[in-house]
């Protein structure tokens, strides 16, 4: 998926680096095979700003932010050419037990601000709008868990690259200026055993993901 373009305004960036939240709202839709469905998924890409700036107003302090974008087949059906260069549709990644799936995706919206109410009424407008021309295939709300820990008790993202590196990880430049200030998504999902997990014996889960533990109960990323 890559970061869209405003209808007849040119490439509008996207804060795809921008800080974590407290909450997000993750959906993932299908855009469904009816006439007028691509137009009405256009239509939307010239007003989200709006939408977003008629729930954002009200609370300025929260940092609501919406990113949207596109997967390989739907960039096609809506957009044709030019088409970002490394756009691609997933191949699913089979190691051993291990298997990453490719499932169906046309339209990514990564909703985020420091509070759920925000992003809820977002995601509303959103789907209010483009609900007849798209199928949800995917709904996730996020949230903080306690000091910034995931659900397996680790504080993860320690070593993402933050300010201009996390700018030059992410963003399209020179490589292909039809589409730069543009960026690529994969989305994955992990599907957690967490009696299996919870029944590991304390120094197992370290080992499990290299990590080591620091006292208060945080852990960083091991040698």
């Amino acid at each position: 998926m890559t970061t869209p373009a405003a209808e007849n305004s040119g490439p509008i960036a996207q804060p795809v680096a921008g800080p974590l939240t407290r909450a997000a709202i993750f959906l993932v839709v299908t855009i469904n095979p009816y006439a007028d469905s691509c137009a009405t998924v256009r239509s939307l890409c010239g007003n989200l700003a709006a939408l977003l700036r008629s729930v954002g107003f009200r609370e300025p302090a929260e940092n609501l932010s919406c990113i949207m974008a596109f997967g390989s087949e739907a960039w096609d059906r809506l957009f044709g050419e030019p088409r970002p260069a490394e756009l691609h549709p997933f191949r699913e990644i089979r190691a051993g037990a291990r298997h990453a799936v490719a499932t169906p995706g046309d339209l990514l919206f990564h909703i985020r601000a420091e509070r759920m109410d925000l992003c809820f009424e977002l995601a509303t407008l959103i789907m209010t709008r483009i609900g007849a021309a798209v199928s949800l295939a995917d709904e996730i709300h996020g949230f903080r868990y306690f000091d910034s820990r995931d659900l397996l008790g680790f504080v993860d993202g320690t070593e993402n690259p933050t300010g201009q590196a996390a700018l030059d990880a992410t963003v399209i430049g020179g490589e292909d200026p039809a589409f730069a200030g543009g960026s690529y998504v994969v989305v994955q999902k992990y599907l957690h055993d967490m009696d299996g997990w919870n029944a590991l014996p304390t120094h197992r889960p370290d080992q499990a993901l290299r990590r080591r533990a620091r006292r208060g109960g945080q852990a960083e990323l091991g040698a």
